[in-house]
């Protein structure tokens, strides 16, 4: 399945800062929401208790995907820290990094 040009920025763009922040949980925010791929996602489906997002809406570069409203970020980081787990809040950047 080919990779759309768009999800290609967007994770290039998510590697590239995860890579900067490897022992960080890294909320990417785009858009309304925050969203988290691969170990990221797996850690926050079970502290935060958040269903992963169904394969048809997931990237086909991703083996994980969770997000959340942005409204919730207070809530959610607070779950996140208090599990004892570093978080590294970022928002998309309009250009490839």
């Amino acid at each position: 399945m080919a990779k759309t040009s768009a999800d290609s920025v967007l994770m290039q763009q998510y590697n590239a800062i995860k890579q900067m922040y490897p022992d960080a949980v890294l909320l990417f925010r785009v858009g309304d929401f925050y969203k988290m791929y691969g170990e990221d996602a797996i850690i926050a489906e079970d502290v935060l208790d958040i269903n992963p997002i169904s394969r048809k809406h997931r990237p086909a570069s991703s083996s994980g995907f969770l997000r959340f409203p942005c409204h919730l970020l207070d809530t959610y980081l607070h779950r996140l820290v208090k599990a004892g787990y570093r978080v590294a809040v970022c928002d998309q950047l309009e250009g490839p990094v």
